[in-house]
């Protein structure tokens, strides 16, 4: 008997709880047809583990080894090992061998997956998931394991690092088996610019000024295998035909073409800027960085020497948004229209989940008359629009702590465009789901160009009390009620696609965080 096989002969000593989300190996891998025999109940919630071990200190190897010793090993994977677009091929080409197996069809309709890490590792897994075209795609859970950890909170999972033993696993797993389905959307970003006439320290390929989630642009293949078991053919024609066009935009010589995708929040300037220099300490001097609350006072400092509490005394006006960019906005029906930017706004945040920076809530809740007077709708997670939101200062982020506080509501798109003036910079900062970068901006060019739009949604699971707010769900409210007016008086509003959109990037391009080890990876 197979090491294998004797894993689901253990099936009969777990708990009737444990039962719920078992999967049995052959399931899991070709090889283990053998198992097939043994009598399983079907799963009640059967799930995929993924975990990075890196994340957490050691919590994320402390996790899989409980995560394994309750559940088959070979349903709990460690991503220093294994990639995510690896496994759910594997799995699911697997699946569409057993089409025929009462057993398997039931564990595909009702599979959950459950990602252990930091918004890094979470978004990577929710890429693939969405680049993989799925017939049956599964919701996928978070469990908080990094540091600012905004998705696992925004859907009710907590933002502080859980409990690595069997209770607390067992609680989470809880948790996952009556959670309730939530669609989100998820946005696209596509960066073009010139090729620099001369190579220097600011080249925009160089790999360590990019985020994992934005990477050079190049043709995914055709002969994508899942395509055959997904029947995505037709899609696939269609899309490629509707989108020729941007494909031979994308590739004129001379031009870097940039895509990749985020979950969260865009942002551009100020908050961007401290980010960058936060994570750049960090990677100097790891070993100050290994407790949450001393990593918030470290960000506030570093706000502070860089200026921003002063920002009107120690930054020019050509930080200021308005000032470095034209921006555009398109609503549902595709018009575009220029965005007026205040002239003391130095930070825009495109924001899609009410979580930012730790929590937070830039966009807020506007009071009824403000929603219909400016034509705006509760920030829904599923609606296609994406919130756009400035900061003048620090100081004005500060305001985010204090209740019903929020930035300058800017604007609700279904797209936005940022169209860089020549000369105004040689550089800015951008931030994509917590990960920052220095931007250059080559100073001849005035194609620099960084368009987001709606690229299609995918299935997160959520706790019932969660503050994500889906547009489909009954329970939540589509407006406040008329005690928030009054809590909202002071409220600062005023305002003075080729084939690179078809893939999220994440199954074949999407970058590894840099705490997932795969080196010795093939």
């Amino acid at each position: 008997m197979s090491e294998e096989d004797g894993m689901d002969n253990n099936y009969k000593s777990l708990s009737d709880f444990v039962k719920h989300f078992y999967i049995p190996s052959y399931i899991l891998s070709p090889e283990s047809e053998e198992s097939q025999a043994l009598p399983i109940a079907p799963p009640e919630s059967p799930v995929l583990v993924f975990i990075n071990s890196k994340s957490g200190g050691q919590l994320g190897g402390e996790l899989l080894i409980t995560y394994r010793s309750l559940l088959n090993e070979n349903q709990v994977f460690d991503l220093g090992v294994e990639t995510p677009d690896k496994v759910l091929r594997r799995i699911y080409l697997n699946l569409e061998r057993l089409k025929d197996d009462d057993l398997a069809r039931h564990i595909r309709d009702k599979l959950k997956i459950i990602v252990a890490g930091g918004d890094g590792t979470a978004g990577w897994l929710l890429g693939v998931v969405c680049d993989l075209k799925l017939s049956h795609p599964p919701p996928v859970a978070t469990v908080p394991l990094g540091t600012g950890n905004n998705l696992p909170f925004a859907f009710g999972w907590g933002k502080k690092n859980p409990g690595t033993d069997t209770a607390s696993v067992e609680l989470f797993l809880d948790q996952v088996l009556k959670a309730k389905e939530m669609k989100i959307d998820n946005w696209h970003i596509l960066m073009r610019m010139k090729t620099p006439k001369e190579e220097s320290s600011c080249d925009p390929l160089a790999p360590l000024e990019l985020p994992h989630s934005l990477h050079a642009f190049h043709r995914v293949s055709s002969t994508d295998e899942l395509n055959k078991v997904n029947n995505l053919s037709a899609t696939i024609i269609l899309t490629r035909f509707l989108l020729l066009w941007i494909s031979f935009y994308s590739f004129q010589e001379g031009y870097h073409t940039f895509r990749g995708g985020f979950w969260n929040y865009f942002s551009l300037g100020m908050d961007a800027q401290v980010s960058y220099a936060f994570h750049s300490e960090r990677k100097l001097h790891p070993e100050k960085f290994k407790n949450q609350l001393v990593n918030q006072s470290t960000y506030v400092k570093l706000g502070c020497t860089q200026g921003w509490f002063c920002a009107s005394l120690f930054h020019p006006a050509s930080r200021n948004i308005s000032q470095l960019a034209k921006v555009k906005i398109a609503n549902k029906n595709g018009q575009w229209h220029d965005l007026d930017i205040p002239p003391s706004i130095r930070s825009i945040v495109c924001l899609n989940l009410p979580s930012f920076s730790g929590g937070l809530n830039p966009w807020g809740t506007p009071n009824p008359r403000k929603q219909r007077d400016r034509d705006l709708t509760p920030p829904f997670v599923d609606d296609g629009h994406i919130e756009v939101v400035g900061f003048r200062n620090a100081w004005h982020g500060l305001v985010l702590l204090a209740p019903n506080g929020h930035g300058t509501r800017l604007a609700q798109a279904n797209r936005i465009r940022f169209e860089f003036h020549k000369g105004a910079a040689d550089h800015t900062f951008m931030r994509m789901d917590g990960e920052p970068w220095k931007q250059p901006l080559p100073m001849d060019d005035e194609t620099v160009m960084v368009e987001i739009s709606h690229l299609g949604q995918v299935n997160m699971l959520a706790t019932h009390d969660c503050r994500s707010r889906s547009m489909y769900d009954p329970s939540t409210p589509r407006h406040q009620d008329s005690s928030a007016e009054e809590c909202d008086d002071n409220e600062d509003d005023s305002v003075t696609e080729g084939e690179e959109f078809r893939k999220f990037g994440a199954a074949d391009t999407f970058k590894i965080p840099d705490e997932v080890d795969i080196s010795h990876l093939s």
